[in-house]
């Protein structure tokens, strides 16, 4: 990750701890004051956040460090990796909201709400809306898939306290009504973790070029040869802070080596300087 990217990934997960501690205790306070198991299950899910954002700290700081002689591209994968350790954790805690509801249910237990579960709700729903915004912004702006993945945690959050506060109101008529909105809330959890686990994971394994980039790539190295020289098994190899493309094209064989190469540059210069990309290029002749 650039220095510049990187000031903005920590800033939005400073941003983020704090924020998620401070409406931890205020939601965890109005859960035990109302023993409601869906305001408790909402609270943790926001610490839940706060100890992603160190993950994704830890994540960032890894990823900006130089390549070396052991990792030669680089650590950017550092930022992928820690997003599988944040879905992982997302998927540890919505397990045990299931389990806990599940035991509500079973018990019959009901809950009252007061005024204080209303104010806390309704506080929960527009910081955590204004923080996922934020982090979404910072996510565009740094092209970080974790960063997206703690910007999905926050509006999460943000969609499970609406839940709540729908709850909230209708709970009064209908006694399982709050240990049901913990189960609906433990799956939201585990949607998020599939969404960010596929993305991280799919990035991991290393995915194909874009139609995008095939043409660019296509309308580059056709600008820079006024030959046929047909661009061919185009292959990206994505290391999150920088990225490698390698492909084929087909020259004439009675060219000489020389002239075949100055066409190899000049297309790998003007793809450094469009697309930011290393380029490999392997030159088979007809």
């Amino acid at each position: 990750m650039k220095t510049a990217d990187s000031r903005i990934a920590r800033k939005s997960g400073w941003v983020s701890i704090f924020g998620n501690v401070l409406l931890f205790v205020i939601k965890y306070w109005a859960g035990i004051t109302s023993q409601s198991v869906a305001i408790i299950t909402d609270a943790w899910h926001t610490l839940s956040d706060s100890l992603s954002s160190i993950i994704l700290l830890v994540g960032v700081k890894i990823s900006s460090k130089p390549a070396d002689k052991v990792h030669p591209f680089g650590h950017g994968r550092a930022e992928l990796i820690a997003a599988v350790i944040i879905g992982v954790l997302l998927a540890m805690i919505a397990v045990n909201f299931i389990i806990e509801a599940i035991n509500k249910l079973m018990d019959h237990n009901t809950v009252v709400y007061g005024i204080l579960a209303v104010v806390v709700t309704v506080i929960s729903i527009v910081a955590k809306e204004l923080m996922a915004q934020y982090a979404f912004w910072a996510a565009r702006k740094t092209g970080s898939k974790v960063l997206k993945a703690d910007g999905w945690h926050h509006r999460s959050d943000a969609i499970s306290s609406v839940i709540i506060l729908i709850g909230i109101f209708l709970g009064q008529f209908f006694w399982w009504l709050d240990a049901f909105m913990g189960i609906i809330v433990a799956f939201m959890l585990i949607y998020a973790t599939y969404e960010i686990m596929q993305e991280a994971v799919s990035a991991l394994l290393g995915e194909a070029p874009s139609p995008e980039l095939i043409n660019k790539v296509k309308e580059i190295a056709t600008h820079n040869c006024k030959r046929q020289i047909e661009p061919h098994q185009i292959r990206i190899h994505d290391y999150e802070n920088h990225a490698e493309i390698t492909f084929h094209i087909v020259l004439s064989g009675d060219l000489l080596l020389k002239e075949a190469n100055a066409i190899a540059s000049k297309i790998k210069k003007e793809i450094k300087q469009e697309l930011d990309m290393e380029a490999t290029i392997h030159i088979d002749t007809r």
